[in-house]
């Protein structure tokens, strides 16, 4: 499954974060890839234990916790901390798949990593290239969405970063572990969460459809929930 989050963050949030992260000082990307990733990425990245990444990472988790689609759509256990990564002068990421589990160097943190997430810092038209295209069993799909906005896809996925050939991709990325690590069933609770808010709307929170449904929500969650 995956989820577009529009407006994350604010134009003015998103203005906070650019001013911190263009004024860092960024370094080769591969300095968290794999062996596998350091063949196909060409990009910069700020270091994880950057007091900036860290900064700018903490409005991103912030963000993340007023998101109410974020947590329907995610159902985040542990979140891993926000990254910033940018993409100029034909730097691109080929295909790849993330790493089943990612470990902080700086505290040992780890996450199993159900999903991978992409927050655009960058509007669409200052650069071209650098779509984000993840391959799916439903086909090959491309996303290069407006400064605030983020995408939620499951990080087992195949994907990767197009060349950026003019102006520079700005980005947060981070992996969420879920509560429930299928992404099946995590669908399935998604969309059943989007159907009893839409009915609420019309029948209100006490119609007894509503609270039946709501208990059948709970009760799946509850079977297929880690903690």
């Amino acid at each position: 499954m995956m989820i577009a989050v529009p407006d994350l963050l604010t134009k003015e949030e998103v203005a906070r974060v650019r001013s911190l992260v263009d004024a860092a000082e960024w370094v080769d990307g591969n300095a968290t890839s794999g062996h596998q990733s350091a063949l196909a990425k060409r990009n910069l990245q700020l270091p994880e234990n950057s007091p900036v990444a860290r900064e700018a990472g903490k409005l991103v988790l912030d963000a993340l916790g007023r998101s109410a689609l974020f947590i329907a759509s995610a159902l985040p256990l542990k979140i891993f901390p926000p990254l910033f990564n940018r993409y100029e002068g034909g730097g691109e990421f080929g295909v790849h798949v993330d790493n089943a589990v990612r470990i902080h160097r700086e505290s040992e943190f780890r996450v199993r990593s159900d999903l991978s997430a992409t927050l655009f810092l960058a509007e669409p038209d200052s650069y071209e290239g650098g779509e984000l295209t993840v391959e799916d069993n439903f086909g090959v799909h491309s996303a290069k969405l407006p400064a605030g906005h983020l995408l939620l896809y499951p990080a087992s996925s195949l994907h990767r970063v197009e060349p950026v050939t003019r102006g520079a991709r700005i980005a947060c990325f981070f992996w969420v572990q879920s509560m429930v690590r299928d992404d099946a069933a995590r669908t399935l609770l998604f969309d059943l969460d989007r159907s009893i808010q839409s009915i609420a709307a019309d029948r209100g929170q006490d119609d007894r459809e509503i609270i039946r449904l709501t208990g059948i929500y709970h009760n799946l969650l509850r079977r297929w929930a880690d903690s």
